[in-house]
């Protein structure tokens, strides 16, 4: 019983995400709502797959504190994006953009689902037909009757 009580409390303490609050204080609400919009757009560089909004790491508090000022600066969100593949590369973008290095990112999956939606067809035709379809020659009727005789 104690052991799956700490199972469920693991599992419990697991499914809790802690996330960094922000006390930064907007001109408005569209500037809160760009700002927030943003931080979760924006992926930590040192966390592999946290965004700017949910990272604790230090880089990703000095990132979440630049996006604020550009914002009161009276940036842009392509501006701030822009500034922050500037300095980071395509990997700060969750959503990188289409060009040839990313081709494979964006397109490999489909290419790989088709290839195996081929690969399934091509082995669906190739099975053979069934042999009940086909009449019995002369030898094998003859063979059956041989062998139903023998019992």
């Amino acid at each position: 019983m104690r052991f799956i009580s700490l199972i469920i409390a693991l599992l419990w303490l697991a499914s809790a995400q802690a996330s960094p609050i922000d006390t930064y204080q907007f001109k408005n609400e569209v500037d809160k709502t760009r700002y927030q919009a943003l931080v979760k757009e924006l992926r930590c560089p040192k966390c592999q797959n946290q965004n700017l909004a949910d990272s604790n790491s230090q880089i990703a508090v000095d990132l979440r504190e630049q996006v604020y000022v550009m914002i009161n600066e009276g940036k842009s969100d392509k501006e701030i994006v822009d500034y922050m593949v500037a300095r980071y590369g395509d990997f700060v973008l969750y959503r990188p953009k289409v060009n040839e290095m990313t081709y494979i990112l964006w397109f490999g999956p489909a290419v790989l689902l088709l290839i195996g939606a081929i690969v399934v067809v091509m082995i669906v035709r190739k099975k053979a037909p069934p042999q009940a379809d086909k009449p019995m020659s002369e030898a094998q009727k003859q063979q059956l009757a041989d062998i139903l005789k023998e019992e």
